[in-house]
């Protein structure tokens, strides 16, 4: 009986070895197929589609940036839970933006519009909460909207093309939440 359950491990050893080799080809195979960061850049990109990503990666990093101010200085429960669905989808847009950037070879991260998260740096409680919702839920939505659906259309770059177009909808409805957060606190 002792060889028989030596002989049941050794094979239990060598299917985990062979599961793991295919596992590890298949993560390879994977990582191959998408262009590695350290890849030249695929192609040159109009000035217009690098204007975008440059605006926009702006617009993303003040979005978030502005809404982690909001957590710490505002003393709203709506305004906080905005600030924090801005926070979560504008980290993923702007992930799906990085890695098309570093196809091309942008590499520098965007950084935040010093004027907006200065002018609100100060503030807090009901005076965050206006200038938060002026500035940045409801003037900085309207101008990325403008911004995704211009590059939507405008664009060179597929891949570009295609991210903003995905992203459109989204910034839509930030927008409109903006709208209905900024009705109810005028009230």
């Amino acid at each position: 009986m002792p060889r028989a359950a030596h002989l049941t491990a050794r094979f239990i050893a060598l299917l985990f070895a062979a599961c793991a080799t295919i596992a590890q080809a298949q993560i390879e195979e994977a990582a191959s197929a998408s262009t590695p960061a350290n890849a030249p850049p695929s192609q040159k990109l109009s000035a217009t589609d690098q204007q975008f990503i440059q605006d926009a990666g702006t617009a993303g990093a003040t979005e978030i940036a502005a809404s982690k101010l909001a957590l710490t200085r505002s003393g709203d429960k709506d305004v906080k839970e905005f600030a924090q669905r801005m926070i979560a989808d504008h980290a993923k847009l702007a992930r799906n933006l990085d890695v098309i950037a570093k196809r091309h070879g942008i590499t520098s991260p965007p950084s935040a519009d010093s004027s907006v998260t200065g002018s609100l740096q100060n503030l807090k409680g009901a005076d965050f909460d206006k200038a938060y919702i002026e500035k940045v839920a409801l003037a900085a939505h309207q101008k990325a909207v403008e911004l995704f659906a211009n590059e939507s259309e405008k664009g060179n770059d597929s891949a570009l093309k295609a991210a903003a177009a995905k992203a459109l909808p989204i910034l839509r409805h930030h927008y409109a939440m903006a709208q209905q957060l900024a009705k109810a606190k005028a009230s």
